[in-house]
């Protein structure tokens, strides 16, 4: 009777497999560009489905991942180093860490300005600045006013954006930093658009206009303003009240500085992978390279990272960036499946849950994969997209209790995402289902 049971229950799981690969392979959605999927079922190291595991995609977003796990292994889930000093006589000596958490509208540290501000010491700002580049390999230079290409550098302070918000009944909108406030200009409106903020090319100067409709809505709109040492001096003096000074000798890089810890590691990386933060993701990666050898590059950061942490990994990453804003970035399906194992292996599930988006309830897949009606999510997954290129990647819950991990990888669609995840949908629910 268990031979019987068990030869039955084999052919079930077979039937369910063939269904699977037939929904993924003969989609008129999927037949429209190159798809990677492929799933595994860890509990019996199995896998399950295999289409293009093997070819290498452009991963948009699910590049967060490689930086997520690189940032736990090196920095932890505790607080980060927000700065650098060295005490020298009557002055204190401070450079930036990569450190995104100071006074950034969302996780508002404040630790680094307190410190600086209860110092009776002269305030000197060593200037590390060229060690960042503002954009990454293979970012657009018309993104320079896009919310989601903020400019990296040593020390990000307001998240590198100027917030502009209202809330629905409020007359005016609020302008974070209010400092900014001072650099606005009203513009006339652009054809159908009801609201619209702008910053010029070259210039920390901002333009907006707000039709009727607009004023009666709610909104919150980010712009990246422009970084420089000088500029990030003069906002820490506004700040601290003190005078700070910006200084270039690098031989006091070659010295072992203090470190003062500021944010939660752990906040940074929920928000980072939740609403797939490209800043966040960015300045993790000069963080882990402040924490290997004292100096920011993100490509340092990466080589160590492939070369201690995921030489075990099937296919080499092709990997320049944190954020996936690079379509430089190329990575396969089988490689991510293996560097979700290592997530798994290494950090408890209920963490991924708290750093992963759920399907249905938070961060960039709230309103895709639902469960069903009074059930718990059944996705935990990180999305990307890009011009072309669409990915979701993570662990998928299954009814029978199950968890299965699974990435798919979709490049080259001239069709709309929406199209793309209404498929996908079907597909991952079946999934759930019936496995």
């Amino acid at each position: 009777m268990r031979i019987l049971l068990l030869a039955v229950l084999i052919i079930l799981n077979s039937c369910t497999v063939h269904r699977i690969n037939k929904s993924l392979t003969n989609s008129d959605v999927f037949d429209q560009g190159h798809l990677g999927f492929m799933l595994v079922d860890p509990g019996k190291d199995k896998v399950l489905v295999d289409i293009n595991s093997d070819k290498y995609f452009i991963p948009a977003s699910n590049t967060k991942l490689f930086t997520f796990y690189t940032s736990y292994t090196i920095l932890g889930d505790s607080l980060v180093n927000g700065l650098n000093y060295l005490e020298k006589e009557d002055s204190l000596i401070f450079w930036g860490t990569g450190d995104p958490s100071l006074l950034h509208p969302d996780l508002k540290n404040r630790r680094a300005v307190d410190f600086l501000k209860s110092q009776d010491k002269k305030l000197y700002l060593l200037d590390n600045f060229d060690q960042v580049s503002a954009f990454g390999s293979g970012w657009s230079w018309d993104w320079y006013n896009a919310y989601y290409a903020a400019e990296r550098s040593s020390m990000p302070i307001y998240g590198d954006i100027v917030r502009f918000a209202k809330s629905k009944g409020d007359s005016t909108f609020s302008i974070y930093p209010t400092r900014f406030g001072t650099s606005m200009e009203l513009a006339e409106p652009i054809g159908n658009v009801s609201s619209s903020f702008r910053r010029d090319y070259k210039e920390n100067k901002f333009t907006y206009f707000l039709t009727s409709e607009a004023l009666d809505k709610s909104f919150e709109t980010d712009i990246p303003f422009i970084t420089s040492t000088d500029f990030t001096a003069q906002l820490l003096s506004e700040e601290t009240g003190k005078e700070i000074n910006v200084i270039k000798i690098s031989k006091y890089f070659s010295e072992e500085p203090k470190k003062l810890l500021t944010a939660s590691a752990d906040s940074i990386y929920s928000q980072m992978m939740k609403i797939s933060d490209n800043f966040l993701a960015e300045q993790l990666l000069l963080l882990v390279s402040d924490q290997l050898d004292n100096k920011l590059n993100s490509t340092d950061a990466i080589a160590y990272a492939k070369e201690n942490l995921f030489s075990d990994l099937p296919d080499e990453p092709i990997w320049v960036d944190g954020s996936g804003l690079s379509s430089k970035n190329m990575f396969t399906p089988r490689t991510i499946i293996a560097l979700l194992g290592k997530i798994r292996g290494e950090i408890p599930l209920e963490k991924i849950k708290a750093y992963f988006p759920a399907g249905g309830e938070s961060g960039t897949i709230r309103n895709w994969y639902p469960a069903d009606e009074g059930q718990p999510p059944y996705i935990y997954a990180k999305t990307g997209t890009l011009s072309m290129s669409n990915a979701l990647s993570g662990y998928l819950l299954t009814k029978s209790g199950k968890i299965l991990h699974f990435s798919c990888l979709m490049n080259n669609y001239v069709i709309s995402a929406t199209e793309l995840k209404n498929e996908l949908t079907k597909v991952l629910y079946y999934i759930h289902d019936k496995y």
